[in-house]
């Protein structure tokens, strides 16, 4: 039997698809803007209350934010690079406060994921909630089980029942989504074990 040998996108080629996560194939500052049908419902099946802040760091053109911000939420946006929205040259890993009542909601750039939600949850008060839209994947992964999910902080995650967009340099292709994306709800002193519910689009 001849032995099989492929390059790193024959498994890929084979399932009828193209891989996304080589890094030189990423965007070089991680901007993959969102699909704001995705936080619309999020807010509706937390039933936040409008009285919250909503901070989004890494707003990028302002997907989301303007989303929140229709929903009748005030929202701060900020972000590293300048993309014509909020406040730019904030580097969220280096904020030191936000305001009392203030939920966090980000898709966060890709490579710093860990670092933000540690962030996150040190800035946030006790009971204080962080939404961030991850890949499905996320949840395995021996550094992210001792650096996360051991704080006890992940209180749900909601899958979304058809897949959502994230648009590499906020362009549309209309191509359809080869990642399975969730909100990932972490709760600062959350005491109950993770709970997986489904979103729909």
């Amino acid at each position: 039997m001849k032995e099989w040998k492929g390059n790193k996108n024959s498994v890929a080629a084979m399932l009828g698809m193209r891989t996304v996560w080589h890094p030189e194939e990423r965007e070089p500052n991680d901007f993959y803007s969102t699909d704001p049908k995705s936080v619309r419902a999020l807010m509706k099946r937390l039933q936040v209350s409008k009285d919250t802040m909503i901070y989004k760091c890494a707003c990028g053109s302002g997907n989301l934010s303007k989303e929140l911000e229709s929903m009748g939420y005030k929202v701060i946006s900020t972000d590293l690079i300048d993309r014509g929205y909020g406040t730019a040259g904030v580097d969220f890993l280096k904020v030191q406060t936000i305001p009392d009542n203030c939920m966090i909601l980000t898709n966060p750039p890709y490579k710093y994921t860990t670092e933000f939600i540690a962030k996150a949850m040190e800035l946030q008060k006790q009971g204080g909630v962080s939404a961030f839209l991850l890949n499905i994947s996320y949840l395995s992964g021996k550094a992210r089980y001792r650096d996360i999910y051991m704080k006890g902080w992940l209180e749900k995650v909601y899958v979304f029942s058809k897949r959502v967009h994230c648009f590499k340099n906020d362009i549309n292709t209309g191509h359809s989504s080869p990642v399975n994306y969730a909100w990932y709800i972490f709760r600062k002193g959350n005491q109950g074990k993770p709970v997986i519910e489904w979103l729909s689009v």
